[in-house]
């Protein structure tokens, strides 16, 4: 199990070492990442090492560029998660949290109304917890109902 690193309180860090991953793992040479990015190549090297500090406009290009989700892989290199951000930034399950992330604010709003206010940090580890069961008794269900079908009657 993943654990969250402790908060470094840098977040240039944070996003120079999972944008160098994302760099270094793409299909693309460097000068051409730059180019697409709009900035100088030596930039991105200065980026890539963290000499440099970088938007979260900036960052969420070279990401994209760089074939990775850029919210998703962000939000969890700032919450200290670099390594699954690394790990996700490509895959489905990168892309599933860049949607879930995406619609998350606005279904709770949506859902909880005035009754937002009454949350509680305090519930959010356990949210998270239930959240996980619930999304694997889902997909526990979809692979029991695809291996029913396939069973002869």
């Amino acid at each position: 199990m993943h654990q969250p690193a402790p908060f470094r309180g840098d977040a240039n860090a944070s996003l120079a070492h999972i944008l160098a991953h994302a760099i270094e793992s793409s299909d693309k040479p460097k000068h051409q990442i730059a180019r697409e990015v709009g900035i100088h190549r030596e930039t991105l090297l200065r980026v890539m090492r963290g000499d440099r500090p970088i938007g979260l406009d900036e960052a969420a290009r070279v990401l994209d560029v760089c074939g990775a989700f850029p919210r998703a892989s962000m939000i969890l290199a700032l919450a200290g998660q670099e390594d699954l951000a690394c790990e996700w930034m490509r895959s489905e399950m990168g892309e599933f949290l860049e949607d879930f992330f995406t619609a998350l604010p606005g279904q709770l709003e949506r859902t909880l109304g005035r009754r937002v206010e009454d949350l509680r940090p305090r519930w959010a580890n356990g949210t998270s917890q239930l959240v996980a069961r619930m999304l694997a008794k889902h997909i526990d269900d979809f692979a029991n109902r695809d291996i029913s079908m396939a069973l002869p009657r």
